[in-house]
């Protein structure tokens, strides 16, 4: 996506310890007008598929997730990073590391809002080891759903999440795919070639 990498390009930062800051449109202060062309492009890489559940992990994902979903006309579930008082007992769990916080979380996903009868879409802000996305992958399995893949606005190619998943048989579509990332610059993967 051309306006994706533009973006990027403009605003993001990079940032020390291989971190890419797009916070000022993406996951802090949103642009929701581009999250909306965002949304309107997973819509069109997936329409086809019969999405009617959109599933994401708090909280960088949500809003990426929300514009992706008014195109689907379904929900968004959102796997939390902590338990809490308001959430059924009954929940299906997986372990992600944060590369970004440096931790693990434990998603928690209700039962009563994934079942064998979802179609489900997985959408994130990031996939860069794919750590997130494999524990929503698990998630999924563990509730009989059925993927139809996972969609990430930025991919860190170089990190190999993207692969991992694509090698297992999961469709992965990346809007912007970074080849590398230096204090030189981002090189998008279509230009490495």
């Amino acid at each position: 996506m051309i306006s994706l990498e533009n973006k990027i390009m403009t605003e993001g930062r990079i940032a020390k310890g291989d971190v890419l800051r797009v916070d000022s449109f993406l996951n802090h202060k949103i642009d929701v007008r581009f999250l909306c062309e965002i949304g309107r492009e997973f819509h069109r890489l997936f329409s086809d598929c019969g999405v009617n559940k959109i599933l994401t992990v708090e909280s960088s994902g949500i809003g990426v997730a929300c514009m992706t979903a008014q195109f689907f006309d379904c929900p968004v579930l959102f796997a939390k990073k902590s338990k809490s008082s308001n959430i059924s007992s009954e929940v299906y769990t997986a372990v992600a590391h944060s590369y970004t916080h440096g931790n693990d979380n434990t998603l928690t996903v209700s039962k009563e809002y994934l079942t064998p009868d979802d179609i489900v879409l997985i959408i994130d802000d990031f996939l860069a080891r794919g750590e997130a996305l494999r524990a929503l992958v698990d998630i999924v399995s563990q509730s009989g759903a059925r993927l139809v893949g996972c969609g990430a606005v930025i991919e860190k190619k170089y990190q190999g999440g993207g692969d991992e998943l694509r090698g297992r048989g999961i469709r992965v579509e990346s809007l912007a795919m970074i080849e590398s990332m230096s204090e030189d610059g981002i090189v998008f993967a279509h230009q490495a070639r």
